[in-house]
């Protein structure tokens, strides 16, 4: 018998040492962590089977497919012995912990949840989505042509003192200045320059002005722009459109009133409140599209007519939730804001 005959017959004899070792080890386990600590011990990268496939090369080439195959044969075994053990002990700490209590209390999961006045924006957009209009978004930071101009407000025109603007520090380009949009109706004129009647599209967003911060004012707020144009279309379209969103929103039996105001871009102009805790609140104001906005973007008003309206979205929330300061919803107070 030659050396190698030798060795092949010594690494036989050892693997079979190692697998009895490893039986009568595994035996003794009842720990997870010590189950661990056997297997790095007997299939880990350090342990004495993988040195011997590690170190196959080094046999006669005709005792190769043996050593290899008796190993493999004892790590298929031991891996086998490992994951029965797994079980066992698995089992056995399911059962020490006992039948489960269906009477114990549940654990609500803390999980988060939508912004008041996010909620109130999704809720309104739906209402006038079931209606027929489509949902768009515009820049907060607006042009003042678009802002102003095109919406029948030019330069040193006195409604502009209606809105306390954010201008931004640039020079203007153009003959045009950069601004923090005032009002969502901007994008009234963006989308008719865009797309032919018939439009109907709501618009909500953000919107800035600079002015003093109280229980019923923001320097920030949300507002949901809404148009319509098309042919034909009159006061009656309007109101019933309104009157619609505000039973989807208040509830089918809520009364409605309208009177009359200003605003540049609509003739004529109207707000409407709803009857709310037998008083009148104001929730939108509204009217028909002026001429002269029409003309801006190049519809023909002799053909083309449309009505539009701007909802405040905080004064929704704070009617429907009762909550008589607006400074609340930006306070990011969590008892506050969990209400809801």
């Amino acid at each position: 018998m030659n050396l190698k005959d030798s060795k092949s017959k010594l690494v036989f004899s050892e693997l079979s040492d190692f697998k009895k070792i490893a039986e009568i080890d595994i035996e003794k386990i009842n720990q997870a962590q010590d189950l661990e600590e056997w297997k790095i011990k007997y299939l880990g990268r350090k342990s004495f089977l993988t040195n011997v496939l590690r170190d196959i090369k080094n046999y006669d080439i005709s005792e190769r497919p043996a050593i290899g195959s008796e190993a493999n044969k004892i790590r298929k075994f031991l891996g086998n012995l490992f994951e029965e053990k797994q079980n066992i002990i698995k089992n056995n700490q399911q059962s020490s912990l006992g039948a489960f209590d269906y009477s114990l209390s549940g654990r609500i999961p803390n999980i988060g949840r939508l912004h008041p006045v996010t909620q109130t924006i999704r809720e309104v957009c739906s209402a006038f989505s079931s209606l027929g209009f489509q949902i768009q978004e515009g820049p907060e930071v607006e042009w003042d042509l678009y802002n102003f101009d095109l919406l029948n407000i030019p330069k040193n025109h006195p409604a502009r003192d209606m809105w306390d603007t954010l201008w931004i520090d640039e020079e203007e380009i153009e003959g045009k200045k950069m601004l923090l949009r005032t009002h969502t109706s901007p994008m009234q004129a963006r989308i008719m320059e865009k797309n032919d009647p018939p439009i109907r599209v709501v618009i909500p967003g953000k919107c800035y002005r600079y002015e003093a911060t109280d229980s019923t004012h923001e320097w920030h707020f949300n507002q949901i722009e809404g148009l319509a144009i098309d042919t034909n279309l009159n006061f009656t379209d309007l109101k019933g459109t309104l009157y619609d969103f505000a039973r989807k929103i208040f509830g089918s039996e809520r009364k409605i009133r309208f009177r009359c105001d200003y605003f540049p871009f609509v003739e004529p102009g109207v707000d409407m409140s709803i009857d709310w805790n037998n008083d009148w609140i104001e929730i939108l104001g509204a009217g028909m599209v002026h001429p002269k906005v029409l003309e801006s973007v190049g519809y023909d008003p002799e053909k083309y007519s449309g009505f539009a309206f701007g909802v405040g979205v905080e004064r929704i929330a704070m009617i429907r939730h009762g909550i008589d300061d607006i400074r609340h919803f930006y306070g990011n107070d969590m008892r506050f804001l969990s209400q809801f």
